[in-house]
């Protein structure tokens, strides 16, 4: 049999057909972690900034934030997958658009919390504090209806093993959801009041 090597035009007429698919469908399987609006209350109301790094390109983001707003889900800053020439994780450049158009003053008093070990790697190049999130995040892969038909040990061996991929990517702190963050913040907050930073 003969061997088929692609092409770029091959990958972008792929894209191409992809793109109008991922558009219609991204807003049905986008509804909020629970407890991730809060979160973004509490961060508010503690005088905290919000960017995000998507890697989602923008022509997404723009049939997505609208609906995110919408379920209460607003940052200050998005920066969308396509958008920077110098390109996507795991570089430091998403994070590091976010603290330039948020006018941070010292990147190491930012915290970069990703699901992804690329996104980890991304705020650790970025010279930020990184928090994985496991339960939530892609490396479990469960909806809210499949986590909660799923046996428990399955369940927590899926945790387990991203957790683990967190870890190893160098996650300074690894949790299950957004909603735990503010306790993680304020064991952050604390090392930094002690002199310590995430390098």
């Amino acid at each position: 049999l003969p061997i088929w090597t692609p092409t770029n035009e091959d990958v972008d007429a792929i894209y191409a057909r992809f793109m109008p698919l991922q558009i219609a469908k991204v807003g049905e399987f986008s509804a909020p972690i629970a407890g991730a609006v809060q979160t973004l209350q509490w961060l508010r109301a503690h005088g905290l900034k919000v960017g995000s790094c998507s890697g989602y390109p923008r022509e997404v983001l723009n049939q997505l934030l609208p609906q995110a707003e919408g379920a209460g889900l607003k940052p200050d800053y998005v920066v969308a997958g396509d958008e920077l020439e110098a390109g996507g994780r795991p570089g430091p450049f998403m994070a590091l658009a976010n603290v330039l158009a948020l006018g941070i003053g010292d990147v190491r008093a930012c915290v970069k919390v990703d699901d992804t070990v690329p996104g980890i790697e991304e705020g650790l190049r970025a010279g930020m504090w990184t928090v994985g999130l496991s339960l939530s995040g892609n490396e479990v892969g469960y909806s809210v209806e499949e986590f909660a038909r799923a046996p428990e040990q399955e369940a927590e061996a899926r945790v387990a093993v991203a957790e683990a991929k967190l870890k190893k990517a160098g996650a300074h702190y690894v949790v299950r959801s957004v909603a735990d963050l503010p306790a993680v913040l304020a064991q952050i907050a604390a090392q930094m009041r002690a002199g310590k930073m995430p390098f």
